[in-house]
């Protein structure tokens, strides 16, 4: 084993939030299923990943519940489960000393959302010397506003708004930006050699 999947943020906080509606990969849970059970019949090691912001009341808040992996995802005995605070997974967990003593060099990376906490961890992960491999379809992420916009916009408004930057375009400049530098871009078809199927296993 020197390949580790790394699955940021599949949880059940992102579903509270209003903007889901608007989520890129309503299905992402599906897509870092494929991706997980092919990891384990190759013997690579799945780490899950979940953000926490203890005290702040909202849906990352783990007193209330959301802080949890979405319905049909379950970690394996074994499988490390750690909580960040920081964007990145490396900096707030111990991620780099469970790759280190189980040899790992290479990561795979999905998870929510696409530009932020998976975009920085592959990013980082490539400066600590480790061969990233990055699934775009197995993360997800939602439309962001001009960091100018009024605060307090409903969705519709958000979507309404020439300056939102669309999840097409996230995603792209995303893929623009790791590929070639920071990790190679690939797909969970070409990962797994399977084609997509629809639903998480309950």
């Amino acid at each position: 084993m020197n390949r580790a999947l790394i699955v940021i943020d599949v949880q059940e906080s992102f579903r509270q939030l209003p903007n889901w509606a608007a989520v890129s990969n309503p299905d992402v849970a599906a897509q870092v299923d494929r991706l997980v059970e092919a990891a384990r019949s190759k013997g690579d090691l799945v780490v899950w990943v979940l953000h926490s912001e203890p005290g702040s009341g909202t849906a990352f808040d783990p007193a209330l519940g959301h802080v949890r992996l979405i319905d049909g995802l379950v970690p394996s005995d074994g499988e490390p489960v750690v909580t960040k605070t920081s964007h990145n997974v490396f900096t707030t967990t111990n991620l780099q000393q469970l790759l280190t003593e189980r040899g790992i060099r290479e990561v795979v990376i999905c998870g929510i959302r696409t530009e932020q906490c998976c975009e920085t961890t592959a990013r980082l992960a490539s400066d600590f010397g480790y061969e990233v491999t990055f699934v775009t379809d197995a993360t997800a992420t939602h439309p962001i506003e001009h960091w100018n916009a009024p605060a307090g916009r409903s969705l519709a408004e958000i979507l309404a708004d020439p300056l939102t930057l669309s999840t097409d375009q996230i995603i792209a400049r995303t893929e623009y930006a790791l590929a070639g530098r920071f990790a190679t871009i690939a797909s969970v078809a070409e990962l797994t050699g399977k084609a997509a199927t629809s639903g998480v296993r309950g």
